[in-house]
């Protein structure tokens, strides 16, 4: 089976690819042909994911599925949240989104946040939805040199280190982006 990822983010395509088993196919939106960006408007993390979805299978007539995520930090009232890619501006740069999150929590006691991914699948014009969150803290500092976005400052509960700090498949046995597509690959097996 062969699905469309409606992202052109490489990264989340190369851990995604790592997780699937053998038998389902990911291309990306280059192998399609779309260039274009898409939209991304609506005031949910989920609402984002099956917005993207539905473009891409209304669009380009595929089996697709489309993700995204938010950092949620209590002490911020859930920010940066559905505009955690944005969060310090359109140009969805990830060190200028870390360092004002951590100038945000500078005099904060409470560092807790949760990582939430939503994953909308659309097979045959059906779509499901699926959940995946891990539970952490936001670090004082960058550590690490590894994935992307705010994985430098996230540490995951019981860990002692950031996504950062671990290697791709070990960060895909505890993160939010993981669990949901294991729950998306637990569908695909059933159909």
């Amino acid at each position: 089976m062969k699905i469309v990822f409606a992202t052109q983010n490489q990264h989340k395509i190369k851990e995604i690819q790592k997780i699937m088993p053998d038998g389902i196919t990911i291309i990306g939106l280059d192998e399609i042909g779309c260039k274009e960006d898409i939209p991304e408007t609506q005031p949910t993390i989920a609402g984002n994911a099956l917005q993207k979805a539905e473009y891409i299978a209304n669009n380009y007539g595929v089996n697709c599925f489309a993700d995204d995520t938010g950092l949620e930090v209590f002490a911020l009232n859930g920010e940066p949240g559905v505009y955690s890619a944005r969060y310090a501006g359109h140009e969805k740069n990830a060190q200028n989104n870390m360092d004002l999150l951590l100038q945000k929590l500078a005099d904060k006691a409470d560092r807790s946040a949760r990582f939430v991914t939503v994953i909308a699948l659309i097979i045959d014009g059906k779509s499901t939805i699926f959940e995946g969150e891990v539970q952490g803290s936001i670090r004082t500092s960058k550590q690490g040199d590894q994935g992307f976005g705010y994985d430098p400052i996230f540490e995951p509960e019981q860990c002692g280190r950031t996504f950062a700090e671990m290697s791709l498949d070990e960060k895909n046995t505890r993160s939010h982006r993981a669990r949901a597509v294991q729950k998306m690959i637990d569908y695909l097996s059933k159909r």
